[in-house]
């Protein structure tokens, strides 16, 4: 018994460095990151069939990788639908002044909508100073219909808004953005009234998502990883005539880290918390599939979420480094370098706060709902020059350090995915 025992020990620690010292090289790197930002893929556009193929060939490895589908069906996708309504026509007063589609933004899945102040519409304000986009998020997504009054200060950016306008999750509230002065002197009941005229076009989308059971007390609790797989897809040629944005860093680079990931975790199948693994649709026009995504768990059992974004290049403290976003909103950072303290690799706060990285990716949508989400990144976003530019090819990626980086992040997750460490909640009283 002690001599089967003894095998089957050294066994599982075979497995363990064999998982260790294949899952991550150059060749695993590039060989998923040429099948994803191929010419062929023609950019991972959504809305075309091009995407299409992107999942196809995620599915794929996730069923090589023995993943379970994340609903129990014989699909890895995770389908849901978008609006794409066109403002047509609009008519109307606020307080005597006429509403035409300059100076009003409807955001709805309605063909047609009319609505008054006797309408039982909800009435709201942004005012100077206000964050114009954190607002207009709150009343778009609230579950009721809103009627907002814009400031005029907001004129430059007001017109921004119909790119929200213009792909939006279906549903059954709506809510209009009128741009007029907000002062002392304005009515606190203002007269109003509203008929828009919209052509919806209904388009159905997917993140690709697959799960690893997780195992005793801990397996109802989630780790996720993630990235998006969509990109700009085919646009004007550049100077030397290349129209396809491949996004071999952004971010076939993060799907690639999912995908090998997802194999690294299923071979060593000893993870005490479910895992998570989820490629996202629709980041590059509005962070729709993670948005989508992040209401289909309960956020509380959600532990931690490791988003991977643009990895494929040095950061600014060269090989063996990432930087986090959010780095200060829990203590998962810390987590994540402590399990790497014997090793040449380090994590970084993220060192451009001026670009509000830690809101621009797709771990924004669970850290709103308090999850310890941030994105992974070595991307130098002040400097690059590849960025959304069809020079965004595999040829220009470090893939030697991306598999490092890669590895870095399996590491440094173990007692996170074993269950030893549970990163503190984001407060999110302090979020945008």
């Amino acid at each position: 018994m002690r001599t089967r025992t003894l095998l089957l020990l050294l066994s599982v620690i075979r497995l363990t460095a064999f998982a260790q010292d294949t899952a991550f090289t150059a060749s695993t790197v590039e060989a998923v990151e040429q099948s994803l930002a191929a010419d062929s893929m023609r950019g991972r556009a959504v809305f075309t069939p091009d995407i299409e193929r992107a999942a196809d060939y995620i599915e794929s490895q996730f069923r090589a990788s023995g993943l379970q589908t994340w609903n129990s069906s014989s699909s890895y996708r995770q389908p849901f639908i978008m609006i794409r309504p066109k403002l047509i026509a609009v008519h109307g007063t606020l307080d005597g002044t006429a509403l035409n589609t300059d100076n009003t933004v409807v955001i709805s899945s309605a063909q047609q909508l009319q609505a008054d102040d006797h309408s039982g519409w909800q009435l709201a304000y942004i005012k100077p100073g206000d964050n114009l986009t954190s607002k207009v998020q709150q009343y778009a997504h609230a579950k009721a219909n809103y009627f907002v009054v814009v400031d005029t200060s907001f004129a430059k950016n007001f017109a921004r808004l119909n790119r929200l306008a213009g792909q939006q999750f279906k549903s059954d509230y709506s809510s209009v953005y009128i741009l007029s002065p907000v002062t002392a002197s304005r009515p606190a009941a203002p007269r109003f009234s509203l008929t828009a005229f919209q052509d919806n076009k209904e388009a159905n989308l997917a993140n690709v998502v697959g799960i690893l059971p997780g195992k005793g007390k801990h397996k109802n609790e989630y780790v996720i990883f993630s990235g998006h797989y969509d990109h700009l897809g085919v646009r004007k040629p550049d100077a030397r005539g290349d129209s396809i944005y491949n996004g071999a860093n952004d971010d076939a680079s993060g799907t690639t880290a999912v995908i090998l990931l997802s194999r690294y975790f299923s071979k060593l199948h000893s993870n005490k918390r479910t895992l998570v693994f989820a490629a996202f649709t629709a980041e590059e026009v509005g962070e729709f599939g993670s948005q989508f995504f992040s209401n289909q768990y309960d956020p509380q059992k959600v532990v931690a979420m490791f988003n991977i974004e643009m990895i494929g290049t040095q950061s600014k403290w060269g090989n063996n480094s990432a930087f986090i976003t959010g780095y200060e909103r829990s203590d998962m950072g810390k987590i994540l370098e402590k399990n790497l303290k014997s090793s040449a690799f380090r994590f970084y706060p993220d060192p451009y706060p001026g670009q509000h990285l830690f809101y621009r990716s797709d771990n924004a949508s669970l850290a709103r709902k308090g999850v310890p989400a941030h994105t992974i990144s070595t991307t130098q976003i002040d400097i690059d020059k590849t960025y959304h530019t069809p020079e965004d090819e595999v040829s220009t990626l470090d893939l030697k350090n991306m598999a490092e980086i890669i590895r870095a992040i399996a590491l440094s997750s173990k007692t996170i995915v074993q269950g030893k460490d549970t990163p503190s909640r984001v407060d999110t009283t302090q979020l945008q």
